[in-house]
């Protein structure tokens, strides 16, 4: 006799899944809730939905309230859990990714939703996020974005960031996003052989930068500048060009004078010597010199 036949059959998915969003930041018949952000916004939910869904959620929502007498309590703690740290719109998503596997996002949340979906160790929303932030990237946003990818590993999203930027380079050196990059972030940058802008502007573009870094993070020009200015490439600069950037670091000795006495040596040998080769290499965006000539060889 033949055994019983199983089979497992799946309904209307979209139809689940839009049962479920009538739950997100649903007061009813929920049982846990947030206090988010400054604005201080109440966000319900139900702890099932997010325990099962999430590693991190399900460690928030099974510890013992801070204070608590009894630790080895089984009883969850009630909340109100504060995230002020976080904007609600934010969280929101995550909510409804939670419980839709969806998310709604727009550019001006894209990189907050990214960062908590790193830090609440959700990789199919992480996903998501960065697939928005290829799709949707834009001059003022790259830098920012480029360095949320760098800051978070996530490998295919810098070279997608360090792409855009080649392709405009003179724009986004403009930006208040390329000002807010690391030393790190803007040192892989500048090592590109195919930034579209001339040496003279890139120069100038980071010493914007080194100023406005020296500004924020209280210490001399040269000291938060030298890992980025390691990749200026100053041998491309015609003579008339390294005195007049001469003249701006007796200002702000941005650049060490070894940097250079370098390159006004590889103006005076006829070739780049003493220099590594890669700071004598024409960028794509390079404005040709009468000198480059004499570097070509070391070009290769």
């Amino acid at each position: 006799m033949a055994g019983p036949c199983s089979a497992r059959l799946q309904g209307d998915v979209a139809a689940f899944s839009a049962a479920l969003r009538t739950l997100v930041n649903n007061p009813q018949f929920s049982d846990v809730m947030f206090v988010v952000g400054q604005e201080q916004q109440k966000v319900f939910a139900h702890r099932c939905v997010l325990a099962c869904r999430c590693q991190a959620f399900r460690g928030m929502l099974s510890q013992a309230p801070v204070g608590s007498q009894d630790s080895s309590s089984s009883a969850p703690p009630q909340g109100p859990f504060i995230l002020g740290n976080v904007q609600p719109e934010v969280f929101l998503a995550v909510i409804e990714f939670l419980y839709t596997n969806s998310v709604t996002l727009n550019s001006n949340i894209a990189l907050e939703v990214l960062t908590s979906s790193v830090e609440y160790g959700l990789q199919d929303l992480c996903k998501l996020c960065v697939k928005f932030i290829k799709d949707t990237l834009s001059v003022e946003q790259v830098c920012e974005a480029l360095q949320a990818a760098v800051t978070y590993g996530q490998v295919d999203l810098q070279q997608h960031c360090l792409a855009f930027i080649e392709g405009c380079t003179a724009a986004v050196v403009q930006t208040q996003g390329f000002r807010e990059l690391s030393d790190v972030v803007l040192a892989r940058v500048l090592r590109s052989d195919r930034l579209a802008v001339d040496e003279l502007d890139l120069v100038q573009a980071v010493r914007e930068w080194a100023h406005v870094s020296s500004a924020v993070l209280e210490r001399p020009v040269p000291e938060v500048a030298a890992l980025p200015v390691r990749e200026l490439r100053l041998p491309l600069l015609a003579p008339s060009e390294l005195v007049t950037l001469e003249s701006y670091n007796q200002q702000d000795l941005l650049i060490p004078v070894e940097n250079i006495a370098a390159a006004w040596r590889a103006h005076a040998l006829r070739k780049g010597s003493g220099v590594p080769s890669r700071l004598c290499r024409p960028r794509r965006g390079t404005r040709p010199r009468d000198h480059h000539r004499h570097l070509e060889p070391h070009a290769k």
